[in-house]
């Protein structure tokens, strides 16, 4: 007896947030819960070891062995991100960077050449130093220019990746322009669409292959899960990519990628996302987009209220008219997120002003319903080193902000207090 992923019903509704929380519901929940099932089983077992057989040698379709592939309940959340990005499938991962590792680690090999973003997190700079260490080239450009992207191509180029709201200085790329580049050199296009979000924004209408989460951050927007994820659009060629295993070489080229992603990415390298954590991930992607849009609406408000302070030599937020991709922002998103940061015209004041602020936590994470805040250069960009700051945009005077859910009032009455502090 083996044991399917159950079929899901067809939405009979084409609107986010109603699909979402119908998912679990319509994807066969047993016994017809609402919500599915906590499945915290290590292993599932079988009357007859040939169906066991044919889930190790993926003979049928789903099928569970061992949690650390899947369990029914990273499933049904599977599930549930691959309906928001409109994609064909989902792996999930124990957190954001786990999700990025494997696409990079089982993609790419020594030899071959990536174009990234210089406008990436922290934490994935710091991979893509490693890709180098491992024999992978890598070249980092300004990707808010499709022409540089272009000019960084090499015979051995195989991926491009960017951010769709870069953190902390919220560039935006060439979506399009780098989409559109990629489609006609055969290139596999990786987009992380951690801070824009399914709701604000699908990278799949621009092309991309592959979108990776950090599903810790808008989608659980809680503060309480840790969980990554990468869901193939189903626009990528792979029986192109000269680097899926012969191993994986069977049946419908569509799902080679993943299938390689969840085999070396999860099952060889470990970074399983637990059941309790895939649980509370899924509770909180149920209002997404009303926290999408409450935040958003904020961080305007906000941005546009900073900007305003002659204390503030900067503000960094898509919304605003000031920012250099504004059109851009307008043009592909439904609004401009919680992310924005500023520079202080004194930034010997950075410090000091955040400790002056009373509603912010000083805290790093992002997404939260709670408005977070850390100052750039001392903590997150700090191993990166001046250099690579510089190259990025990152004043050692900027503030990030993660805006909650607070009252507008409550936020700009505190920030206001703090600057007048200084």
């Amino acid at each position: 007896m083996s044991h399917p992923i159950p079929a899901p019903t067809p939405a009979p509704t084409p609107h986010f947030t109603t699909r979402i929380v119908h998912a679990d519901r319509w994807g066969g929940a047993e016994h017809g819960a609402i919500h599915q099932p906590l499945h915290t089983s290590v292993q599932y077992g079988f009357e007859r070891v040939e169906d066991l057989i044919a889930v190790f040698q993926g003979t049928v379709a789903g099928g569970f062995n061992y949690a650390r592939q899947g369990t029914p309940t990273t499933a049904a959340l599977e599930s549930m991100l691959t309906q928001m990005e409109q994609g064909q499938g989902c792996v999930s991962f124990a957190t954001g960077m786990a999700a990025i590792c494997a696409v990079f680690l089982t993609l790419l090999k020594a030899g071959d050449h990536l174009v990234a973003s210089q406008f990436v997190f922290g934490n994935t700079n710091s991979v893509l130093g490693t890709l180098a260490d491992l024999g992978v080239e890598v070249s980092v450009v300004d990707v808010r220019d499709a022409a540089q992207v272009a000019a960084a191509l090499r015979p051995n180029t195989r991926m491009v990746f960017v951010e769709t709201i870069a953190n902390p200085g919220t560039q935006i790329p060439d979506l399009e322009g780098i989409g559109a580049l990629c489609a006609e050199r055969g290139l596999l296009y990786v987009v992380d669409n951690t801070v824009a979000s399914p709701y604000l924004f699908r990278p799949a209408s621009v092309g991309a292959g592959l979108v990776i989460h950090s599903l810790s951050k808008s989608i659980a927007g809680q503060g309480d899960a840790l969980g990554g994820a990468v869901i193939d659009t189903g626009l990528f060629d792979w029986s192109r990519y000269p680097n899926i295993f012969a191993a994986y070489r069977k049946g419908n080229p569509k799902g080679w990628g993943l299938q390689q992603v969840r085999k070396k990415g999860l099952r060889d390298m470990g970074a399983a996302l637990s059941a309790y954590a895939a649980h509370q991930i899924a509770l909180g992607a149920e209002t997404l987009a009303l926290r999408m849009e409450r935040s958003s609406a904020t961080a305007l408000a906000l941005a546009q209220w900073l900007q305003q302070h002659p204390a503030i030599a900067r503000v960094h937020y898509p919304g605003l008219p000031s920012h250099p991709q504004h059109a851009r922002a307008q043009r592909h998103f439904k609004a401009g997120a919680w992310l924005l940061s500023f520079e202080l015209r004194d930034a010997a004041q950075c410090l000091p002003l955040c400790n002056r602020l009373r509603l912010p936590i000083k805290a790093t994470g992002l997404g939260d319903t709670r408005t977070l805040i850390i100052p750039v250069a001392h903590t997150i960009f700090w191993e990166a080193g001046a250099q690579v700051r510089a190259a990025m945009g990152i004043a050692d005077g900027m503030i990030r902000v993660s805006v909650g859910l607070e009252e507008l009032e409550d936020l700009r009455a505190d920030f206001a207090q703090a600057l007048q502090g200084g």
